[in-house]
């Protein structure tokens, strides 16, 4: 296999590119960048369909002989997004993650383990594309990636947010891939794993630029939200529920996955409406309803 690559030339491993089908040949197709630069995709990934001409998204990635090759598989993340992967193998060098492809791992130089890193184990980690090499590889020491200098979020904004380090007031969350986030164990209403990903709101931004995250969004249009769910929740209970304003936290948490924030507001909105009424340990539907 031939790969052909210009001065100019905008194949980069690690990332999703749109190409044109250049010309087939014995071992696949020719996918060529608007440079002229060639890739192959392997016939595996090939359609009897495929002609020159047709453009093809792929993603493009080094490999075991430092080549570069075009996949139509999707790993588990690309050059400059965080991912939760597990360690497959082990060297003197590094180790290498499950990336999701095919007969490829994601390698973990020694230098960017923040500990090291063992067989069997998932990490939180950076995909980044090495400047000498040009070949992705990721990360556990996301500072060097991840920084709040120059926040590209505002207050009350939905974000993706990724679970990344346990600490005594909550999580520590990187957002968006981008910056770093807390998520107070507080004001959690379900349990969060290290690794998993989620939609969260941005509650507060810090003069210091230290951002302050919820599962739960806020404002009157969430309450009102939420309170149709309570609702509902009520009915299919058969018109009560053994929960009020002095009902614990944990409690409230573990019957209806709310905080009891959340609860205490949804509750005041359908108690202005009449739809409910509560002695305090439990709400039930009003004779109206």
């Amino acid at each position: 296999m031939r790969e052909i690559i210009t001065k100019n030339s905008m194949l980069q491993a690690g990332s999703y590119q749109t190409l044109t089908v250049s010309r087939i040949s014995d071992h696949g197709l020719y996918l060529a960048d608007e440079e002229g630069a060639e890739v192959l995709l392997p016939n595996r990934y090939v359609s009897l369909n495929d002609k020159p001409g047709d453009t093809k998204e792929v993603f493009v990635y080094h490999d075991s002989e430092d080549r570069l090759v075009a996949t139509t598989e999707r790993p588990l993340a690309a050059v400059g997004q965080t991912a939760y992967l597990k360690v497959v193998d082990k060297t003197i060098h590094g180790a290498f993650l499950d990336w999701g492809l095919q007969g490829k791992d994601l390698f973990v130089p020694n230098r960017n383990q923040s500990v090291p890193m063992q067989a069997g184990h998932s990490y939180v980690v950076y995909i980044y594309r090495d400047n000498i090499t040009g070949r992705a590889v990721a990360s556990a020491r996301l500072n060097g990636f991840i920084s709040n200098e120059e926040l590209t979020i505002r207050p009350r904004q939905q974000v993706t947010v990724r679970i990344a380090t346990e600490t005594p007031l909550g999580y520590r969350v990187v957002i968006d891939d981008r910056h770093w986030g807390m998520l107070y164990r507080n004001q959690l209403f379900r349990h969060v794993s290290i690794g998993e990903t989620a939609t969260a709101y941005v509650r507060k931004i810090a003069p210091d630029n230290r951002v302050d995250v919820s599962l739960q969004q806020e404002g009157f249009d969430e309450v009102r939200r939420s309170a149709d769910r309570l609702l509902e929740i009520i009915r299919n209970a058969g018109g009560s529920i053994p929960l009020g304003d002095d009902s614990p936290p944990e409690t409230i948490a573990a019957a209806i996955r709310m905080s009891k924030k959340v609860f205490k507001r949804s509750l005041g909105y359908l108690l202005k409406r009449g739809e409910v009424e509560t002695d305090g340990t439990v709400t039930r539907l009003t004779k109206k309803q």
